[in-house]
């Protein structure tokens, strides 16, 4: 799908400069840690370009890529990116089949440009969806990659944020269980400890790897979450862009960080309300 000279290529050249040299002025003001991406518009640029669907997807994984190396640069710590919903299984199988392919593909992308640029890799969401070598290959890369700190790509796959909840709420269940009070007597003393509380679901979150996202962006020119972050995205911004996927740029994400910045201290005031 990729060739590495082509990566080694977007970290270097004349264009990295001048990205380099837009980024330390964009860096005046605050710059976002966490930015969480829905890739929509994949099939509509391949019908746009009259190439087949999955050239349009993979068109969409070398925007991501480029996304990645963007953020590395401008500063950013966190990317989080749906890559595939769980009602997605319900298109084509071929289509699903070749999306899974894609997938695998990635997965040996990312292993390769993790020990470049030190990249910690996670995978969210339901993995036992996943045919059994892919998710091997996840789980070789998330424990390979698990000592990085320099960046945190995280990509939501077999991922809603319903499955998300209930898998915390079921989890938090059963760690009361095993610790014993599930099986305590019903006395007052007790009643509080035997209660779930917020904190207990959110260290159960598939996306407890990373914090709430600052920047939540959508192409396509949607405005619905599709059921992806509902939990975390109670105070982020929020960026619905008329431009499909494979076509977001760099000029892209200036203009919505551009846009964060200007509202940054509502934000800011809201996230500290709660």
């Amino acid at each position: 799908m990729f060739r590495e000279d082509i990566i080694i290529g977007i970290f270097s050249g004349w264009r990295s400069f001048l990205r380099k040299c837009l980024f330390r002025v964009l860096r005046v003001g605050p710059i976002p840690s966490h930015i969480a991406v829905i890739m929509d518009g994949n099939r509509r640029y391949a019908k746009k370009k009259k190439i087949d669907d999955m050239t349009g997807y993979d068109a969409g994984a070398l925007a991501l890529l480029h996304l990645i190396i963007y953020c590395m640069e401008l500063g950013v710590k966190y990317v989080t990116a749906y890559a595939f919903s769980i009602d997605n299984f319900r298109r084509h199988p071929e289509e699903v089949q070749k999306i899974m392919d894609l997938t695998m593909e990635s997965i040996m992308l990312l292993t390769w440009m993790s020990k470049l640029r030190l990249v910690r890799v996670h995978f969210a969401g339901n993995l036992q969806l996943l045919s059994a070598d892919i998710q091997d290959a996840a789980k070789r890369l998330m424990e390979s990659t698990a000592g990085y700190k320099n960046f945190v790509l995280t990509i939501c796959i077999c991922y809603t944020c319903s499955d998300e909840i209930l898998h915390a709420v079921e989890e938090s269940c059963k760690e009361k269980w095993d610790d014993g009070i599930g099986i305590m007597g019903y006395d007052e003393a007790n009643d509080y400890e035997r209660l779930i509380k917020v904190v207990d679901i959110e260290k159960h979150m598939y996306m407890a790897i990373a914090p709430d996202p600052d920047i939540l962006i959508r192409t396509g020119g949607e405005y619905r979450l599709s059921n992806f972050l509902v939990w975390q995205s109670s105070c982020c911004h929020l960026s619905s862009l008329g431009t499909v996927w494979p076509e977001f740029g760099v000029f892209y994400l200036v203009w919505v960080v551009l846009d964060f910045q200007q509202n940054y201290r509502y934000v800011a005031k809201k996230k500290l309300q709660l």
